[in-house]
């Protein structure tokens, strides 16, 4: 299996990840930025899963459904 895509966020996406990481206190919605975060830091996604201790599903699905540039998707 190929490693994921590295830094496929652009930067300011980065910052609004981030801006939205800090200033949420929803547990779930941190916990879905901080899969995208991830994956734009080339892990995978099952280190991502044992890392936040979800499951490989919910992984999957943000990865593939999470949109940096709304940040309500992930509420």
């Amino acid at each position: 299996m190929p490693p994921p895509a590295k830094n496929f966020l652009t930067p300011e996406q980065v910052i609004g990840l981030q801006k939205t990481l800090k200033q949420s206190d929803l547990s779930h919605v941190r916990e879905r930025i901080l899969i995208i975060l991830l994956q734009n830091d080339g892990r995978t996604q099952q280190r991502i899963s044992k890392f936040l201790g979800c499951s490989p599903r919910t992984v999957a699905y943000w990865c593939m459904h999470g949109d940096p540039d709304n940040a309500r998707n992930f509420a």
